[in-house]
């Protein structure tokens, strides 16, 4: 990727908070450079289903369960044979090349107790997440066993702030609790039914909020409607 003829370097910057704004002092430089783009990168996105089958039932109806998380992997070397146009990353060796990566990516921060949280970018690309996994591969070394070339497989796990993940979300599914404000007018029946499209369920509502009475609701009341037994009578 290239912006006005100059190339654009895979940045990765080191936060040491969930909500990537405080970054990580010890690491420097940060944000700082991939030596080598890699040639590609790749992205998965996979779902989880409950694949189940009762007993006595032909096929499968797969029923969601969840969005893992997306993934997203990117293979690079670090170098120190002086071989490759333009690679100057930090001027230093390929072994303290490689420990100001896993400083950066892998190692516990003790601050927070666990390793940093990463924003990886490549043009408009950007990618918010931790590492997940690391795979190095040594194959080049100087007279004293000190590698000279390493190549990098790295997976990183993307991380969403929980507030941002619920705003993100929206979910609106009757399986989950909702949490409603009445406002004038409100009938409990009719909020019922905006929630589990069915409004016979109100009477259980009402039981899960107390309400000594559901034809008149204060102003300004929260209401709770839970994820609702639909093999109760209303």
């Amino acid at each position: 990727m290239t912006t006005e003829g100059k190339l654009e370097k895979v940045m990765i910057r080191v936060f040491k908070d969930q909500n990537f704004s405080e970054k990580e002092s010890s690491i420097s430089p940060n944000p700082f450079p991939l030596p080598v783009n890699p040639e590609s990168y790749s992205r998965s996105l996979r779902i989880t289903n409950n694949m189940d089958q009762g007993i006595g039932n032909e096929g499968t109806n797969p029923n969601f369960v969840a969005a893992r998380p997306e993934e997203l992997r990117l293979e690079f070397i670090f170098d120190g044979t002086d071989t490759i146009q333009g690679y100057s990353y930090l001027k230093q060796p390929v072994k303290q090349q490689l420990k100001h990566f896993i400083d950066a990516v892998y190692n516990m921060n003790g601050t927070i107790h666990r390793p940093n949280f990463l924003q990886i970018q490549w043009g408009q690309f950007v990618f918010s997440g931790t590492l997940s996994n690391l795979d190095l591969n040594y194959t080049l070394f100087e007279a004293n066993g000190d590698p000279l070339r390493v190549k990098v497989n790295a997976t990183f796990i993307s991380y969403v702030a929980p507030k941002e993940r619920t705003a993100k979300e929206g979910k609106t599914s009757p399986d989950l609790t909702h949490v409603r404000q009445t406002k004038a007018g409100d009938r409990l029946d009719l909020m019922t039914y905006n929630i589990y499209k069915d409004s016979k369920f109100f009477l259980q509502v009402g039981k899960a909020n107390n309400l000594t009475s559901i034809r008149k609701l204060a102003t300004g009341k929260e209401i709770v409607f839970p994820p609702i037994d639909k093999t109760q009578e209303a």
